[in-house]
């Protein structure tokens, strides 16, 4: 189990990789760890705009809704193998790669996207404990209540982070079986409720807009990327490899699927919610007060538990930028710019779905050029040196030259332009956005590829030193599970 006071179930360690004595964790305790990180009523209005906006068919969402998180969290998995390889945060293994200095670029870009997501999931929660409170006592919102309600989020959510790996896996299988119960009420609800003969008439859409729509729905799996190995670092070395990314992918597929497909059903009745500006009142308007309410409730902590774990790795991502705090602390940044820029998106903004769907592209792309860069060198390496992990000096094996590892700073920075380059959004258009890749949303796509492919021609950086004594090593065996 994780490092706890002996009273306490906070965690105590920081970036410094897991001693073998302490990896106790077990490959099954991913799945509720995935399942909670897609509990997101936001899935139904993606699920919504397949049909409104991508012109798709039932059958079509089907088949996105399968692909995406296939893709999206088979390379998750594939990631998080670094995890129980190397026994530390992603972003401190990060420093193997793009060396002590050089890992401050992309840890630094990544640190920055999360604010975004963090506010997504803020907003999704305070919209929803606002229909909530509508519901049942016909409080309507205003700006006081956003306020409060904003903050009330934030505040759980920094708790629920801040204890740590123990908290957040408790929490995660908990909310699992109610979502799991209350979803499935939800479906039968629908199937009984629903005009299938107008879902099933509806004309197929392109092939074109079938890609790109499963761009979209994978675009939020690939932000959860940098952050797999921050959930097995507790994993023995000797665990299953091929079992990690099954879990994973289950996991999240799981919740994925029939969510997408609800919120499809949903919009044949109601197409506006593709388009809403509160992407969760809906809710109360299809279903019964007796499902919606405790459905939004359980979905409220869902989207708490969504945030609880961005917010767990982004203070990992803080101190490997310098920010010498402890890691509970480190996420309260992130908690204050969450709180501050959700106010901004629910009283200024004027489109919820369009400033999400826009920031999900560019979150996808910026985490993508990372995926390649570390995907590659994961592949040749079998061992972390954990001293140097933790070393930021000039003494650090992974200082290289002048603290960059100039291959893969190349790499990822050449992916990242060449990403931008093929992306539009609301407020960005790249100059090759009208090319087929840019109109079906595969930016990311050619990002990930892209570094890859140029990583893996570069000459490799060469150590400062070889490993030492400290090396953190996976026995040859473990590596082909």
């Amino acid at each position: 189990m994780p490092d706890v006071t002996a009273d306490s179930a906070v965690e105590t360690r920081g970036l410094e990789p897991v001693p073998d004595a302490e990896r106790t964790g077990r490959v099954r305790e991913l799945f509720p760890t995935w399942v909670a990180a897609n509990i997101s009523v936001l899935l139904l209005t993606m699920g919504a705009g397949l049909v409104v906006f991508n012109g798709l068919n039932f059958w079509q969402v089907l088949v996105v809704g399968l692909v995406a998180p296939v893709v999206s969290y088979g390379i998750v998995g594939v990631i998080s193998i670094a995890g129980k390889r190397g026994g530390a945060p992603g972003m401190a293994l990060s420093r193997a790669v793009f060396g002590q200095r050089g890992n401050l670029f992309p840890g630094a870009l990544i640190w920055v996207a999360r604010w975004g997501w963090e506010t997504i999931n803020a907003v999704t929660g305070a919209y929803a404990l606002l229909t909530v409170l509508d519901l049942l006592f016909g409080i309507r919102s205003n700006t006081a209540l956003i306020v409060v309600t904003l903050l009330l989020f934030v505040a759980c959510t920094f708790v629920v982070s801040g204890l740590g790996i123990n908290a957040l896996r408790r929490c995660s299988t908990w909310s699992t079986y109610l979502f799991g119960a209350f979803s499935v009420l939800v479906l039968v609800y629908l199937v009984a409720n629903t005009d299938w003969s107008a879902v099933f008439a509806k004309p197929a859409g392109s092939t074109a807009m079938m890609v790109a729509g499963i761009g979209t729905i994978a675009a939020g799996g690939i932000s959860w990327v940098p952050s797999g190995p921050d959930f097995t670092r507790y994993l023995p070395r000797a665990a299953s490899s091929r079992a990690l990314v099954g879990t994973t992918v289950g996991g999240a597929g799981i919740v994925v699927v029939p969510m997408v497909l609800m919120g499809a059903v949903m919009a044949v009745s109601t197409p506006d919610l593709a388009s809403a500006q509160d992407p969760v009142s809906f809710i109360g308007e299809l279903l019964p007060a007796w499902i919606s309410v405790p459905y939004l409730l359980i979905a409220l902590v869902g989207m708490l538990l969504i945030n609880s774990m961005s917010m767990y790795s982004a203070g990992f991502t803080a101190q490997t930028l310098g920010i010498r705090v402890p890691r509970a602390w480190a996420v309260s940044v992130n908690a204050v710019i969450s709180l501050v820029f959700g106010f901004l998106l629910m009283v200024v903004a004027t489109s919820f779905i369009g400033s999400f769907i826009s920031f999900l592209t560019l979150l996808a792309v910026a985490f993508s050029a990372w995926i390649g860069v570390f995907g590659v060198d994961m592949l040749r390496r079998r061992s972390y040196d954990a001293t140097a992990l933790m070393d930021t000096g000039r003494t650090s094996a992974y200082w290289y030259r002048g603290g960059f590892a100039w291959q893969a700073m190349a790499a990822w920075a050449v992916a990242l332009v060449a990403g931008l380059l093929l992306t539009k959004v609301d407020w960005f258009a790249g100059p090759l956005a009208s090319s087929w890749v840019g109109r079906n949303g595969l930016g990311w796509a050619v990002t990930i590829v892209v570094a890859a492919l140029l990583y893996a021609v570069l000459p490799r950086s060469a150590p400062v030193a070889a490993a030492g004594p400290a090396a953190v090593r996976e026995p040859v065996g473990a590596a082909r599970r």
